[in-house]
């Protein structure tokens, strides 16, 4: 077997999942770039297309089949939101609906789960909001200042969230709030407690639209005396900071595979753009000046896909995977980002014009950087806990 066989078989091998990858695509087939482009311009959301995914069972893929999902591992969920992107449409206004869950369904209770996952598995509920950052602490979790007072049977729940994304087109939000003073606890991270809160039939909220460079649907949000059910705690009282941990690896995991999926959009329609596009009688691609960027944002994205895969194995064995998820991010969002930025100018001006998708794509491609993590948060908990560096904030 030659070197160029050998190597033609490791790409098939590599690509997982392949009649899952095959069903996402054929659904992306009928939402194409003016679908995107005419949400963007009505700041609209992608209702048609969320509910397509939902019928089709790709959002319930982290359900168990015992709560009507389809029980898949993590990195079938990351295989679908990669090849949603990787198909030029956007999956982050129904990427949540797969990680938000995790809470409920590993710290929830036997009743919650049998009451919420299967009408969550079926569309009848959607579950798209995480209410966890706020104006004044930003990534300072602990320091959050939303208060949940209990009252008998009832929580009453009195802050402020902001960028809570999809809050106006979710019925249910995880709300991460403070149910013990930080000054009465011994360990910051203690007194944090996890709340599904009914976002349809809340008295005392007040969710904004923020309009934003992308439309990511972000919100704010105003609770006073918000009432949720006592019942709705998820897990114990004062533990909750805990509970969110695993999910937001296995949401930096599924994000970063979102990323790999742009990038490789964002290179495919570069290459094919500059091996058809010809200036001084021959194509832009015969120049160096071309090439290499793309082929060095392409030797990135190998690497991060290849943690990607490794973060989604660790998670799924139930081993510690914090630092994989967190490289996973960070190699997945600058290979995407430099990416785009050789995709616009490979394409020069025609790069900016909407009917191209690239704007749009690079838009969408700059988050990353900053969320749901920024890339310098990602680098201080390597320094710190992986390679056993002084705290450095």
């Amino acid at each position: 077997m030659d070197a160029l066989h050998a190597r033609d078989v490791a790409v098939e091998l590599g690509r997982d999942y392949p009649e899952l990858r095959d069903a996402v695509s054929r659904v992306c087939e009928r939402y194409p770039g003016e679908y995107w482009r005419g949400l963007d311009a009505k700041l609209d959301y992608p209702s048609a297309f969320v509910k397509e995914l939902t019928q089709g069972g790709f959002l319930s893929a982290l359900i168990p089949e015992q709560y009507g999902g389809t029980g898949l591992p993590l990195r079938a969920a990351a295989v679908i939101l990669e090849e949603i992107n990787a198909s030029g449409c956007t999956a982050s206004p129904a990427h949540a609906q797969m990680y938000i869950m995790g809470t409920l369904l590993r710290h929830g209770s036997e009743q919650q789960k049998q009451r919420y996952l299967p009408q969550i598995a079926s569309g009848e509920l959607r579950l798209q909001a995480f209410g966890v950052t706020e104006p004044a602490t930003g990534s300072d979790t602990t320091k959050l200042k939303t208060r949940a007072e209990r009252r008998g049977d009832i929580y009453l729940v009195t802050g402020q969230k902001v960028w809570t994304s999809r809050a106006l087109h979710s019925d249910l939000m995880l709300l991460l709030a403070r149910t013990t003073p930080a000054d009465q606890v011994q360990k910051k991270t203690d007194g944090l407690s996890v709340f599904l809160v009914d976002l349809r039939n809340s008295r005392g909220l007040d969710i904004r639209p923020i309009k934003a460079m992308i439309n990511h649907h972000a919100t704010e949000i105003f609770m006073d005396g918000l009432e949720v059910p006592a019942e709705n705690l998820i897990g114990q009282e004062g533990k909750g900071f805990r509970y969110i941990l695993d999910g937001m690896n296995a949401e930096r995991i599924l994000v970063a595979s979102e990323c790999v999926g742009d990038g490789r959009w964002l290179l495919k329609k570069s290459v094919n753009y500059a091996n058809e596009r010809r200036v001084f009688d021959r194509p832009i691609g015969q120049n160096q000046g071309v090439q290499f960027p793309l082929a060095r944002a392409y030797a990135e994205l190998e690497a991060a896909d290849m943690m990607c895969r490794r973060a989604a194995a660790l998670f799924s064995a139930g081993q510690d995977c914090g630092a994989d998820a967190n490289i996973a991010k960070l190699l997945a969002s600058e290979a995407t980002w430099k990416a785009a930025e050789a995709a616009i100018q490979t394409h020069g001006g025609f790069g900016f014009a909407s009917e191209y998708d690239i704007e749009r794509k690079w838009r969408e491609s700059r988050l990353y950087q900053v969320a749901p993590i920024s890339t310098n948060l990602i680098l201080a908990y390597i320094a710190q806990h992986v390679l056993g560096m002084p705290r450095s904030y």
